[in-house]
């Protein structure tokens, strides 16, 4: 709890430090995609579940609050509460389908279904989405007299939301859902034999993870102040488990390392080649052949070496 703390801290001198817009935005966005990253962990480190449809649930938060804040731009609770609940919602109904299967078959699922989720928003819902062109103009929050259009102000709202879902990705890790999760990406059998309810478990957790992916829809949504079909995407949902395999799976704060290198790394390629996608597709391949536990089972690595000299 106190690396949590200390964490939040440092990264709340960042305003003070970057004076930069260009720099604040691009900081808020790599916190952004950290409480997506931190859902997303929930259920693929933790459970062991990998879906490849987390788009679904992350544009559908983006979705729901840009309507909402469009109507009433004091709204911030309720339009972070409903992207919340539109996430959660979406993972359960994408969860009670998907969880029928297991393996590659089960990904599968989650990826056929956010795609449908794509295709809707796309074409039959244009005029609620806006479709391919998006819904624009979609306002920062007006709340607590807080100018909201300023950088730092609203990466330290960005700030404290990462702070919550820090906090509470830790404290369900190590609570016994936690440990229950953890013991059916063990060994579902096991689990099974022991009286834990497997399905209900796995549906929990797909909820708590659209939760978690829906406040970070909604925040990008406020950081761009625009909203369209790339935030449902495939190529979301790609990105996210790449940066979740990069960082570290499974480690809390790996997947958070994970963020700070893709977006580092697509931030320095995309400056210098337009093919930069793929150089990062094949630094990915390197990374999962030759660093299996991703940067932060490298730091670790080295970390205990270091602890280990010092011993002696």
């Amino acid at each position: 709890m106190r690396g949590a703390l200390f964490l939040v801290l440092l990264l709340a001198a960042v305003p003070a430090v970057l004076q930069d817009q260009g720099w604040l935005y691009f900081a808020t966005l790599i916190l952004v995609w950290c409480v997506f990253v931190l859902g997303y962990d929930l259920m693929f480190g933790l459970a062991g579940l990998l879906s490849f449809g987390h788009a679904a649930f992350f544009g559908m938060g983006s979705y729901v609050y840009a309507l909402i804040m469009v109507k009433d731009p004091t709204l911030l609770p309720l339009a972070m509460l409903a992207a919340a609940l539109a996430g959660a919602l979406t993972a359960l109904i994408v969860g009670i389908l998907a969880l029928r299967l297991s393996g590659i078959y089960f990904s599968l699922m989650t990826l056929a279904i956010a795609e449908l989720v794509f295709f809707a928003a796309s074409s039959p819902l244009r005029r609620l989405t806006g479709g391919e062109d998006g819904l624009t103009g979609v306002p920062r929050p007006v709340f607590l007299g807080i100018d909201f259009y300023n950088g730092g102000n609203f990466y330290l709202l960005v700030l404290a939301f990462f702070a919550v879902a820090l906090l509470a990705a830790r404290m369900l890790r190590e609570s016994p859902f936690g440990k229950v999760l953890a013991g059916i990406r063990l060994n579902e059998i096991r689990a099974e034999q022991l009286g834990f309810n497997i399905r209900l478990n796995k549906l929990a957790v797909f909820a708590v993870s659209g939760a978690f992916s829906g406040v970070a829809g909604a925040l990008l949504g406020g950081l761009m102040q625009f909203v369209n079909t790339q935030a449902l995407h495939w190529g979301t949902s790609g990105d996210i488990v790449m940066m979740t395999l990069l960082g570290g799976l499974g480690t809390l704060y790996g997947p958070i390392i994970g963020v700070i290198a893709f977006e580092a790394m697509k931030e320095a390629l995309s400056s210098w080649t337009v093919h930069w996608y793929g150089i990062l597709g094949v630094i990915f391949i390197l990374v999962t052949m030759f660093m299996p536990h991703g940067i932060h089972g490298v730091l670790a690595a080295i970390t205990g070496k270091v602890t280990r000299r010092r011993q002696r």
